[in-house]
């Protein structure tokens, strides 16, 4: 046997080895598998899924002024009411199940205690904090919300009902999107400056960072498990990424180029993104591999969707469930 072949055994030993000591991530198909139910209360823009540890399935009815629930198995609906013209806007289930959500137009948190129908209200402590958008539960079931055109992020404390208010020190920032970090520090994303903004938890101060291109603009932002930042650019059609660490930003442009307006975005179990190009008709679901950078896949939405501004990602199922502006409530299998 030459020189060549010896040398060409010990390489395929080697690929072998390696693949055997790293299992390759749950692959991916051009396009991923959807779904989608036609919510039964006709326009009442169901929004903002989120599903409990049980597996059902809760949204905002925006329209409607109702909390919805759908159980995939019996493709059952539920309905709470709220009081009229409450517009509820982004949804969360605490430990407890019961169920937490922001009313933009009431200036409050509520929440929902699914077994009796009671509701409970806490409103905003300053009248400048007039519209509570998106919220995010923390570890000890404390709410993280932000304040959109109020300037403002807070925290509720659930079980007391406190309300912190952190004053966000540009004008006009317009905090939309929120999450958290691994140190249970929350992220916010900025709609009216091309700022992404941190908060410290211990202390509740604000870091506002601003990013590479003054004319963009971010509605929801994703946390990877190595704690990288990414943001959705609605304005110039990137996904963007900051490393905290470094301080540095890179960007990709999405497929749609920039008409694709993103703006609901998640992330899986394997750090890789979802992101819903709402600039297109119908709107699509794009995947992007953070770990090698490049672009997975790309599915249409079957209803078309009118938009989809925010996506819930339940990892024991391996789905990413949404609401669209048309009525359907929607799930993606991602894994």
């Amino acid at each position: 046997m030459g020189p060549e072949s010896v040398m060409m055994k010990i390489k395929t030993l080697m690929i072998l080895l390696y693949l055997s000591l790293y299992p390759a991530v749950d692959a991916i198909a051009d396009t991923v598998d959807i779904r989608e139910w036609l919510v039964p209360w006709q326009a009442s823009e169901p929004g903002h899924a989120f599903v409990d540890a049980g597996g059902r399935v809760w949204f905002v009815g925006q329209s409607g002024s109702y909390i919805g629930n759908f159980s995939p198995e019996s493709a059952e609906f539920n309905r709470y009411d709220l009081r009229k013209g409450t517009v509820p806007t982004s949804i969360a289930v605490d430990s407890n199940r019961n169920v937490w959500f922001t009313s933009n137009k009431r200036r409050l948190i509520g929440s929902l205690n699914p077994s009796t129908g009671r509701v409970q209200e806490f409103s905003m402590p300053d009248n400048k904090a007039k519209d509570p958008m998106s919220i995010v539960l923390d570890q000890a079931d404390n709410i993280w919300f932000t304040v959109e055109n109020g300037n403002f992020l807070g925290r509720l404390q659930t079980a007391t009902g406190q309300i912190d208010l952190i004053p966000i020190q540009t004008k006009k920032v317009r905090p939309h999107g929120i999450a958290l970090d691994s140190n249970g520090d929350p992220w916010a994303a900025a709609s009216g400056k091309n700022l992404l903004l941190h908060v410290n938890r211990a202390d509740l101060s604000v870091t506002e960072i601003r990013t590479p291109n003054e004319n963009s603009r971010f509605r929801r932002i994703a946390i990877t498990s190595d704690n990288q930042v990414w943001y959705a650019d609605f304005e110039l059609g990137n996904i963007g990424r900051y490393n905290p660490q470094l301080g540095d930003f890179r960007e990709w442009p999405l497929p749609g180029g920039p008409n694709s307006r993103p703006h609901g975005i998640s992330v899986d179990k394997n750090d890789r993104l979802w992101i819903i190009e709402t600039g297109s008709d119908p709107n699509r679901l794009i995947g992007f591999d953070t770990a090698n950078e490049t672009f997975l896949t790309q599915s249409d939405i079957p209803s078309g969707a009118g938009s989809i501004n925010d996506m819930h990602y339940f990892e024991a199922a391996g789905e990413i469930w949404f609401g669209t502006l048309s009525n359907y409530i929607g799930r993606a299998k991602v894994h």
